[in-house]
Formats: structure tokens, C-alpha cells, sequence
């Protein structure tokens, strides 16, 4: 059964951060066949609203926001002024989302990118309640907008909090309010996840966004990723949303140490986003 879905892919696998010159890259998105584009907000200053939204109309493009979690930006912390860091950043991220017209924002916003340790289970806790508490208003301040937030699992090497996607159902549980919703990359299951199949199923209608690259974060279809799972997965939950290429260049030295890319994983960022979107259609056609 063909999947009822569309691709967009993330301007990280070129650039960061997205700014002005970034939409420099939508004609050649469009032209190698994708629905939609990615933007990651780094930094809600650099972007020009009506800048974007000219070239999104322009190129044909639909978008899709993604939040960027650096250290500043802690729903966990126990110092209040990161919340309030996080939570103005996320209004910023909220109104970019709702002038380009897109549905919600992604990301890892529990928490920090990188705070990964071994904590008590007491000490777990009192992280587990306050992104709860936090996300819940986060929830409330999009739903204000009009829009949902998709959350997102990361490996055990990147977060300590939510690594599965039983444990991003629990959070989603908790947090009980109709905004919060999923997002499932595929990097991160693979290190994760003994099943995708499972793994998606148990996130099930909570799902409205998927991110894609090999195992090795390279192109799709050139590694160990159980692409039939994949498919039989989101046929399961009836998915029809966005699914995104999303991986990194190493020429953009911040981002790669961020990720841990040290050396190109492919020869040309351009055959990446071209390849990977060929072995996609076709995937999901079959």
C-alpha cells in the first residue's frame, strides 16, 4: 500500500543558521521534487517573515518549524530565568510558525540539547515535573496561536529525559493538553527503539511529524535502517503528514561538533537531499 504522504527536507543538511540568504536554497529544493522545507530557528532575529514567506509562495514550498535547544533554553533547569528564556523563545518560534502559516513547532523542548548524565530518581523526577509543569504552559501558549507542539525523543547521548517513545507518550500523558503532540526521527530510534514498528504504533494519532536519514545520519536507503518497518508502522496509525530528510554538513563547524559529525558523510550535501528524496518516493510508492 503507497504511503498518502509528502517530503520536505531540513536546510541544515546545507547551512546554519536559516537567515536570510538560506531561502537561496529553496528553488533548488523545489526543483530536485520536494513538497516542503524545514527551518530550523536558531535564532528568531534572523529571520525575515516576509521574506520567507515570499520565497515559500515563490518556490511552492510549504514549511515546517523546528526549535533549536541549546544550553540557554532548559525547561528542566532549576533556575527559573531558563524557563523564561525558553518560553520567549518558543513565542518567537510560535509566531514565525503562524505567519508562514504552519501548523506547529517540533523539537526536543523539554529540555536542553546535550544535558545527558546520571541523575537520582528523585533528582529525575523533579526534571520529569517541571518540564511537565513547563510544557503545559508552553501547550497553552500555542494553542493561543492556534497551533500544536511536536515533541521529539533523542538518544541517550543527547538527553537523559525522554529517549523512547514510550517515554514521550508518558510525557505527553502528563502534560494532558491538546497541543502536545509527537515527533519520531529515525536517528534517534535507531540507537533507541528495539522495534520502529512498535515504536511508532505506540505513539500512534499522537504523531504529526517524522525526520528521516540513514543510521549513520546519511542518505536514506544507503545504510541499516529497517525501511519496510518504517512503512508498515506509519500504514498502521494511517500517517499522512511531512516526512523530512533531516541530517547536517560538516562545513558548518558549530552545528557538526554539536552533532558529532567530524567528516563528510557524503560526497555532495546536494546528492543527498536529491538521492535520498528518489529512494523516498519510491519507498513509499511500493
Amino acid at each position: 500500500m503507497a504511503l498518502n504522504v509528502t517530503f520536505a527536507v531540513s536546510t541544515w543538511l546545507w547551512t546554519s543558521p536559516f537567515n536570510k540568504e538560506t531561502v537561496k536554497l529553496f528553488p533548488k529544493i523545489k526543483s530536485y521534487g520536494y513538497d516542503a522545507v524545514e527551518i530550523p530557528v536558531e535564532d528568531p532575529a534572523l529571520i525575515d517573515i516576509d521574506w520567507v514567506k515570499k520565497a515559500l509562495a515563490d518556490n511552492g514550498l510549504s514549511p515546517v518549524i523546528c526549535g533549536a535547544f541549546g544550553t540557554s533554553r532548559d525547561l528542566t533547569n532549576e533556575d527559573p530565568a531558563f524557563h523564561q528564556t525558553c518560553f520567549d523563545y518558543l513565542d518567537s518560534c510560535f509566531e514565525i510558525a503562524s505567519e508562514l502559516g504552519a501548523g506547529f513547532v517540533a523539537g526536543p523542548m523539554y529540555s536542553a540539547v546535550g544535558k545527558a548524565r546520571l541523575v537520582s530518581a528523585e533528582q529525575k523526577k523533579i526534571e520529569w515535573n517541571r518540564a511537565v509543569t513547563n510544557l503545559r504552559k508552553v501547550c497553552h501558549r500555542a494553542g493561543e496561536f492556534g497551533l500544536e507542539i511536536a515533541i521529539e525523543t533523542l538518544n541517550r547521548f543527547e538527553t537523559d529525559l525522554i529517549n523512547t517513545s514510550e517515554e514521550l507518550m508518558q510525557l505527553i500523558t502528563d502534560i494532558n493538553e491538546p497541543q502536545a503532540k509527537a515527533i519520531l526521527d529515525g536517528f534517534h530510534m535507531n540507537i533507541e527503539e528495539p522495534s520502529i514498528e512498535h515504536a511508532i504504533k505506540t505513539v500512534g494519532d499522537k504523531l504529526i511529524h517524522v525526520q528521516v536519514s540513514e543510521n549513520y545520519r546519511g542518505t536514506p536507503g544507503t545504510g541499516q535502517t529497517n525501511w519496510a518497518a518504517w512503512k508498515r508502522g506509519l500504514e498502521a496509525i494511517n500517517y499522512q503528514g511531512v516526512i523530512s530528510v533531516e541530517s547536517f554538513t560538516p562545513d558548518v563547524k558549530e552545528l557538526a561538533g554539536a552533532v558529532c559529525i567530524w567528516k563528510p558523510l557524503v560526497p555532495s550535501q546536494d546528492g543527498f537531499a536529491k538521492e535520498g528524496l528518489e529512494f523516498l518516493r519510491k519507498w513509499a510508492a511500493e
